[in-house]
Order: structure tokens, then sequence, then C-alpha cells
């Protein structure tokens, strides 16, 4: 299993991650992850129509964001929402986030 290089929970950005969810897509996958849990990339952008170069860099732009959580096993990369990193630096922001997604938290 290889981890992917993520920020420091200290090191997360409140701009950096609004920015990464002010993105449509990128919100949806976010919305995906909080509703499913730890899904695959591909599982992930299922039905979304990007192209599978354009969804790795919204998984690079959510993960240097500090939003998600990567990791490799074989040839298979899964994320997640990194929930307790973002809860303990921006408390309730998630949340925010998701019922204004209309997900329930």
């Amino acid at each position: 299993m290889r981890l992917l290089p993520h920020p420091a929970t200290a090191d997360i950005q409140l701009t950096e991650v609004l920015r990464a969810l002010s993105d449509p897509i990128r919100m949806e996958i976010a919305v995906r992850l909080a509703v499913r849990g730890e899904i695959t990339c591909t599982e992930a952008c299922d039905d979304l129509g990007v192209h599978k170069s354009t969804a790795s860099h919204h998984y690079r732009t959510l993960r240097e964001a500090g939003v998600i959580m990567s990791r490799q096993e074989g040839r298979l990369k899964y994320i997640s929402l990194r929930r307790d990193g973002l809860d303990a630096r921006f408390p309730g922001l998630l949340d925010a986030i998701l019922l204004a997604a209309h997900v329930p938290v």
C-alpha cells in the first residue's frame, strides 16, 4: 500500500478547501464520498462525464487542499473524505458544506 503526499492537518488552508470545493465536479466527488465512504477513483467519477486525466486532476486538487485522503493498493486507488482532519482544523465546515449540497450529515 502506497500513500500519496497529503498536507498535515495544521497546514490545511480554508481558502484552498473552499477553492477545491467550488468546482461542481469536485463538489460532486465530495458528496459521493460523504454518502458512500471510501471508494475507488473509478467509482467516484462514474457518470460524471469527465476523462480519466481530468478526474486525476480533480483528485489531486482535492488531495492537495486536504479534502480527501488517497491511498493506492495494487493497481487501484482509493479515496475518502478527510473528515477528521477537516473537523479538527475547521469544526463544522464540512458538515455545513454538505448540508448546503443537500447531503444528510
